[in-house]
């Protein structure tokens, strides 16, 4: 696999949606990960940027993923 410089998540209870980037923005991967799967799978990617939405759950990911390495952004939704 080519290296990704980003990496989005969409979170969800049981199943994460996980969309890599290359660093001119070319999809490099997409793949469901299970809950139990996600923490794993993200020690094994290079040191990359992870965004995801800001949510309880994702400031205690964010905080895993930071140890791990990686470089955490978490977005704000608008409200409407």
């Amino acid at each position: 696999m080519e290296k990704a410089t980003i990496i989005g998540i969409d979170l969800a209870k049981r199943v994460f949606q996980v969309h890599a980037a290359a660093k001119d923005g070319r999809p490099v991967l997409r793949k469901k990960v299970s809950r139990a799967q996600l923490l794993g799978f993200l020690a094994k990617q290079p040191r990359a940027i992870v965004a995801m939405e800001a949510c309880c759950g994702a400031h205690f990911l964010g905080r895993t993923f930071a140890a791990q390495g990686h470089t955490v952004r978490l977005s704000m939704c608008s409200p409407t």
